[in-house]
């Protein structure tokens, strides 16, 4: 029992580990931004907005979970619009390229997945904004410089001792987060959830759905794992993989104050990332 609690505390600090240059570089830019750029500049970022879901989505395909952890603080400070960041979570892969790579997938298969992870994400991302746009729902702003007040972090000394300060606090955050569901992961079993999803197929896209949820890279390796060994189809292992961000969700909650914010924002990545699935699962997509 010893030495597998030891072996779940040496996955977790690894997990975690990965995450740091991606926290210190987030932190560092938020930080130069508002200590160093000027309003003008600064409101020039928040208009470039508009071709976010794109840029966003892009970079979200790149198999890391990182990136959705640095969208989730750059949306927290407002530099990022909504659909930016929800174009980021529906791209965001985590370790299916790993995966796929370690099977011997196909590379035109992985393209063609990847493919749509950006699709869907550019296009769900810019229709969220657009709706934002028409509704004129305001949103809260909320200043770079309001979160350096929150971690109480003396910005004005140095602009890296603050980085530093916010990537050991999110960091152990996430560590905590990650242990404990890496411990749950580990006495619920793999099998288990495996056995779950596969033995619902019409729901597939539904329960992959809330397999997503799980705020590290459980998600991605459960759902990837599925559709290798053919007990998936494509169709359900994309829903749980548009539904999975990686921590970004659980950092999502640590960085945005506006619970209820976030809780909508977890339902809208679930409701499209489920229902894009069973609309592939309809029209009888496969590769």
């Amino acid at each position: 029992m010893i030495d597998i609690f030891i072996d779940i505390l040496k996955d977790t600090i690894i997990d975690c580990a990965k995450l740091i240059p991606f926290l210190f570089i987030t932190y560092l830019i938020m930080e130069y931004i508002e200590h160093k750029m000027s309003e003008k500049t600064k409101s020039t970022i928040k208009k470039s907005g508009k071709y976010g879901p794109a840029i966003g989505s892009f970079l979200g395909i790149f198999p890391q979970c990182g990136f959705s952890v640095s969208a989730t603080n750059l949306y927290a400070a407002r530099v990022i619009t909504l659909g930016t960041l929800i174009s980021v979570y529906l791209a965001t892969s985590d370790e299916m390229i790993p995966l796929f790579i370690s099977e011997a997938v196909p590379i035109n298969v992985m393209l063609k997945i990847l493919g749509i992870k950006f699709i869907v994400g550019m296009l769900a991302g810019f229709v969220v904004d657009l709706v934002i746009k028409i509704k004129r729902k305001e949103m809260q702003e909320e200043k770079i410089q309001d979160i350096c007040e929150k971690e109480h972090c003396h910005c004005e000394n140095s602009i890296i001792k603050s980085s530093l300060k916010h990537t050991i606090n999110i960091t152990i955050f996430i560590f905590i987060i990650t242990l404990i569901l890496n411990v749950l992961i580990e006495i619920i079993g793999e099998e288990a959830i495996e056995s779950f999803i596969s033995n619902k197929l019409i729901l597939g896209p539904v329960i992959a759905g809330i397999i997503g949820l799980i705020p590290n890279c459980a998600s991605s390796v459960i759902t990837t794992k599925l559709y290798v060994e053919n007990i998936i189809n494509v169709s359900t292992m994309l829903s749980g993989l548009f539904v999975g961000a990686g921590v970004g969700l659980a950092v999502l909650f640590r960085s945005n104050k506006n619970i209820k914010e976030n809780i909508k924002i977890i339902i809208l990545l679930y409701t499209i990332g489920v229902v894009t699935g069973i609309g592939l699962q309809l029209i009888g997509f496969s590769i």
